[in-house]
């Protein structure tokens, strides 16, 4: 497809990533016309990049096709028109909504819920569609669900021509928070501070044996926290990471696995979290700084589980240290990068502690970004152009998480309307008779359903939205409830049958998407156990009930949880672990958990006796074979 034929998606790609960038440095023009009008611009970009192509995406369209997409574009054009010819009664309230009103209102909804279903799949899509079925037909229902009873005027008045709804606060602390680091990540790599922060990663970790896998946990951490998709994390990362790491001797599957795992990891990595750390001091009112500190402790503990994980896996392949060929890849030019990454992110925790806001700091740390590209790489000055194609993948990327955002409002306003979170939270606590580790359990598996196929920041609203209700009536605070939701919406990129990030890992791996999804789930295990030591032990996350003592017996448990996990899982520990020993870890593992002395004292033990034994019994071994 030729150029001018993807102009206007280029447009509206630019004109979004320019949106996000004025409204982070310079303040909202105007709420109404800003959340509408970055609704519609998101829903543009993916309608034209449909029916144009990009340069990447050269699918040929049927006729009827392409005839569906100009139909949904001029829908999406008529429904937000309308809506901003009626904003000034929609402030007061005082207004009737017309037959052609009513027409336009469920054309915008059908668009988003059509495009919803393009760009993320069926799971995002039942749910939303769900919800609008329940605010309208619910009253039918039997049981607690049912509600009084709302008609499909009253519906759409809510969901669509009020600020409750697809125009309400979701899509308002996207566009005011959320979109300019979408933006600062986009033009990171752009402008191509990835390959050199990669390249330095791969020098520090080559002289190990498991170099590039290590390489991708790494790497992946530092970028997984600046992107709010897993999926994008994994691709960009992946084609650099996988390949490599392969190339030392790892399977295919593994390789795509603990790239999958790693990114999906980046994404509870503080200082940006994937930009989820700012929406949930928005809807928590908990301060920003206080969200980062929280959840540090546990990121670590993740991201050690991941080396673990890697270390063994090389040990017990026995992969061998590969020769030093790379010396003099690394340029003074990578070394000016990584230097110019490190001051953005300098920039932008130093602006937070000192009480400037999100927005300000994600704004300067895009023109540090922009600044160095021009400055440091040589295409950017011979070629400006360059420019705007960076410009243009920032707007697409956020066109993604907008659209996902909007339909998020959907549920937002049908929930707002029933009361469904507190149902739901009422059905598993009825469910689990009162007991608080089996009504966790269904809490994470419920997360993990609703994560599925969803960029970080729309799987943690949706999550919180039907969750958040059912954790915090068990007595919970909410900073814990939050980081346990937000940990299983990010690790449902890699939980079958969606598994995301393992989908976007297995074709450039050469694995199998499922082979790929199982063994990330493999690798990743510890981190689902990570929450519920969060939620029985807030000590971890150094500002809820923290005392020193209390942090380090904690910490020693995980620690120990984390290890015995790992081996019984990889079924190597010093040497090949015997099936008695596999499951006495794994159950002693789960046991560290339980917030009960008596029971964490006796799994401590037995956790000692699993790694001592083993120790003594392989040097036993090796002296027997020595003698013989």
């Amino acid at each position: 497809m030729n150029t001018l034929a993807r102009l206007p998606m280029a447009i509206a790609a630019v004109a979004i990533t320019l949106i996000a960038i004025y409204t982070a440095g310079f303040g909202v023009f105007d709420e109404a016309f800003l959340r509408g009008g970055t609704i519609a611009l998101g829903i543009l970009v993916a309608l034209f990049a449909s029916l144009f192509g990009s340069d990447d995406e050269q699918v040929k369209r049927s006729f009827w096709g392409q005839a569906t997409d100009v139909a949904l574009i001029f829908a999406i054009v008529l429904s937000i028109s309308n809506f901003f010819i009626l904003y000034e009664d929609l402030q007061t309230g005082l207004f009737e909504l017309s037959t052609f009103d009513l027409f336009s209102g469920w054309l915008g909804v059908v668009v988003i819920l059509e495009m919803t279903r393009r760009l993320f799949g069926l799971p995002l899509f039942l749910v939303t569609a769900g919800a609008l079925f329940y605010c309208i037909f619910g009253d039918y229902l039997p049981w607690i669900f049912e509600h009084a009873g709302f008609s499909a005027e009253q519906a759409l008045s809510v969901i669509w021509f009020s600020f409750d709804g697809i125009f309400g606060r979701a899509i308002a602390v996207v566009t005011n928070f959320i979109l300019i680091f979408i933006v600062f990540g986009a033009i990171l790599d752009g402008v191509g501070a990835g390959q050199s922060v990669l390249k330095l990663v791969f020098r520090l970790t080559r002289r190990f044996k498991g170099g590039p896998a290590y390489a991708a946990v790494v790497s992946s951490a530092v970028f997984g926290t600046l992107s709010g998709s897993v999926a994008a994390n994994v691709v960009g990362t992946g084609v650099f990471t996988i390949p490599m790491t392969k190339s030392r001797g790892f399977s295919a599957r593994f390789a795509g696995a603990i790239e999958a795992a790693a990114s999906s990891g980046g994404q509870i990595m503080p200082p940006v979290m994937g930009a989820v750390a700012f929406i949930m001091a928005d809807v928590t009112g908990i301060p920003y700084l206080t969200i980062c500190l929280a959840a540090l402790v546990p990121a670590l503990f993740f991201y050690s589980s991941l080396f673990c994980a890697v270390g063994l896996q090389a040990a017990k392949q026995d992969i061998k240290l590969a020769p030093v060929k790379d010396e003099d890849s690394i340029t003074a030019y990578d070394y000016r990068f990584a230097g110019a990454l490190g001051i953005a992110l300098s920039a932008i925790v130093f602006l937070l502690v000192t009480g400037s806001s999100p927005a300000l700091a994600g704004f300067v740390a895009v023109i540090i970004s922009l600044a160095s590209g021009f400055i440091l790489n040589p295409e950017f000055r011979r070629d400006p152009l360059q420019f705007l194609i960076v410009l243009i993948k920032a707007g697409r990327s956020c066109a993604t998480i907008i659209v996902a955002v909007a339909a998020i409002g959907v549920v937002i306003g049908a929930m707002n309307m029933t009361g469904l979170g507190l149902r739901f939270a009422s059905l598993i606590l009825a469910a689990s008779e009162n007991n608080v580790l089996l009504s966790l359990f269904f809490v994470m598996a419920g997360c993990l359903i609703l994560g599925m196929g969803m960029p970080t920041v729309p799987a943690y609203l949706i999550i919180v939205l039907v969750m958040g209700s059912a954790i915090e009536s068990m007595g919970f605070s909410t900073l814990t409830v939050h980081l346990f939701v937000v940990y299983y919406g990010v690790l449902s990129s890699i939980t079958p049958p969606v598994a995301l990030a393992a989908y976007a890992a297995a074709p450039i791996s050469g694995s199998k998407p499922m082979e790929t999804a199982i063994e990330a789930i493999r690798i990743a295990l510890p981190g689902f156990v990570i929450p519920f030591f969060i939620i029985f032990n807030p000590s971890i996350t150094l500002v809820e009930g923290f005392s020193a003592l209390t942090f380090i017996w904690v910490s020693i448990r995980l620690t120990t949880a984390v290890w015995l996990i790992t081996t019984s899982l990889l079924a190597f520990d010093a040497g090949v672990l015997p099936l008695w020993q596999r499951i006495l870890r794994f159950a002693t593992a789960i046991a560290l958990i339980a917030p009960i002395p008596v029971v964490e004292i006796l799994s401590f033990i037995t956790a000692l006796f699993c790694i001592g034994y083993q120790r003594i019994f392989r040097q036993r071994h090796a002296a027997t074979k020595i003698n013989l």
